[in-house]
């Protein structure tokens, strides 16, 4: 059984690697040295059709599964379609997408350890993204640097850990994209952290579909929204819960929900 499933993944890799690459032009990469997580990372980066005939300073939105985002050749089960649809409406915004580590992804996104599944050093991956990353792209690109202009986005463990970044760094991220959030893999852990929490006045998009395969993933993520909820009027509409009838836990759901939190996030 064992060889099977070796023999499946090796056969989806070589499926993958036969695809020609559908990155827009607007994507290039580039190899950053991670010294928080002792690695070296590969981050792409979406600029605006008009860039180099501006110069206009642009916000930043910080992604993590870089690999899922413009590249079918690269990505895991689909893309994201990232750079096609922020090409379709002309959309003013820097995206920084930063591959995750492959076998060190649920350490790299998890806030905490699980007594089940480890992780737990997400700590040291937003390090890197607040302390190494971020000067690197703004002395690099023409960003408008401040939290207000500066989102983090991801789905499933990536929306945990851009809620968590949030909390952590909220003089950094001033808006956040929540797709999917895996919020039963610290949920205690986060609660407690969130009861401590004094003040919070980041914009947040929660998104997932009820056909998730889990209930807690709505349920979870109501319980983060109601108390986002407490912690400002409800009439400044800063947050915006989405959930999407038969969407299911994967790239179609975010593919088709990026446009929408992207307009309402900016």
């Amino acid at each position: 059984m064992k060889n099977f499933f070796s023999l499946l993944f090796l056969l989806a890799l070589l499926s993958l690697n036969a695809q020609e690459s559908t990155a827009s032009k607007q994507v290039v990469t580039f190899t950053l040295e991670a010294p928080q997580l002792k690695t070296t990372k590969k981050i792409w980066v979406y600029l605006p059709k008009n860039y180099s005939d501006s110069a206009k300073k642009y916000p930043v939105i910080y992604m993590h599964d870089a690999q899922n985002l413009f590249d079918v050749k690269t990505s895991y089960a689909g893309e994201w379609n990232v750079d096609e649809t922020l090409d379709s409406i002309n959309a003013q915004i820097i995206i920084i997408g930063i591959e995750h580590g492959n076998e060190k992804r649920m350490e790299e996104l998890t806030p905490f350890k699980n007594s089940k599944y480890g992780g737990g050093k997400a700590d040291d991956y937003l390090d890197f993204i607040v302390k190494t990353l971020k000067p690197r792209i703004d002395s690099t690109y023409r960003t408008k640097s401040n939290a207000k202009n500066t989102a983090i986005m991801g789905s499933s463990l990536g929306g945990l850990v851009s809620f968590y970044a949030t909390l952590k760094y909220p003089e950094v991220f001033g808006k956040v994209g929540c797709f999917s959030p895996s919020f039963w893999f610290n949920r205690k852990e986060m609660n407690d952290l969130m009861a401590q929490t004094k003040d919070f006045n980041t914009k947040v998009y929660f998104l997932c579909g009820d056909n998730e395969g889990d209930a807690d993933v709505i349920n979870d993520m109501e319980t983060v929204e109601h108390w986002v909820n407490t912690k400002r009027c409800e009439c400044k509409k800063l947050n915006k819960k989405v959930i999407v009838k038969a969407g299911q836990h994967n790239e179609k759901l975010w593919r088709e929900s990026f446009k929408n939190a992207y307009l309402w996030l900016f």
